[in-house]
């Protein structure tokens, strides 16, 4: 049985403040979560960002490799219940996956569809389903329909604009009368994906939609 383990306030905020700072969409979506819930979806947005930014780190494959191999290990060690690395998201990430019991392969899922970016295009589609498989798990939501918007919408959010990325929020939101209202704190980036929302209007944009179940 894994040992329980709390990461610690410093942690949590690195991550708080790193999400802000670079995915404020999901950064702000993630807030309408309860804790702890919410601190494990930052810790999730904190991770993808880490293997994301793997090829701004160093071009080279090999190193690229090396860093995504690290992250495997770490994810591997926080899945195992051994004392984590000492780095503010593997910490977080930690705290995730012992309090949701989330598996390694979940986590390796995920950087190994971030490890296709190294030396070919990202596949939108596995790389989103990968980081809304653990979402989901975070929130406790595992039926059919709300799996298949979050995929959707997970997926629509590393494409650029376009009619792919339309057709992807089309799907998501066709499911809205069958999607499972706790899920809304990954969905609701459908609505800055959709159009233009300014930055000061996002905020009550987000909670307005939360109101009303809609995204």
């Amino acid at each position: 049985m894994r040992s329980a383990y709390r990461a610690s306030d410093a942690s949590h905020r690195y991550v708080f403040d790193t999400v802000r700072g670079v995915d404020r969409d999901r950064f702000l979506a993630a807030l309408f979560a309860p804790e702890p819930a919410r601190s494990g979806l930052l810790a999730l947005l904190a991770f993808d960002h880490e293997l994301a930014r793997t090829r701004a780190v160093t071009r080279e494959p090999m190193l690229a490799e090396i860093r995504l191999e690290w992250w495997r290990e770490a994810a591997a060690e926080a899945a195992s219940g051994g004392a984590p690395r000492a780095q503010p998201v593997v910490e977080a990430l930690s705290e995730t996956v012992r309090r949701h019991d989330l598996g390694a392969e979940a986590l390796i899922a995920l950087i190994d569809a971030r490890a296709e970016e190294i030396e070919g295009p990202l596949d939108v589609l596995r790389t989103g389903g990968a980081l809304a498989d653990l979402q989901l798990a975070v929130l406790d939501v595992a039926d059919a329909a709300s799996r298949k918007a979050a995929h959707a919408v997970a997926a629509a959010g590393l494409m650029g604009e376009g009619p792919e990325r339309v057709a992807l929020l089309q799907e998501a939101r066709a499911l809205r009368g069958d999607v499972d209202m706790a899920a809304l704190p990954i969905l609701l980036p459908a609505l800055a994906l959709a159009g233009s929302l300014s930055a000061w209007r996002k905020p009550l944009a987000y909670w307005w939609a939360a109101r009303r179940g809609r995204y």
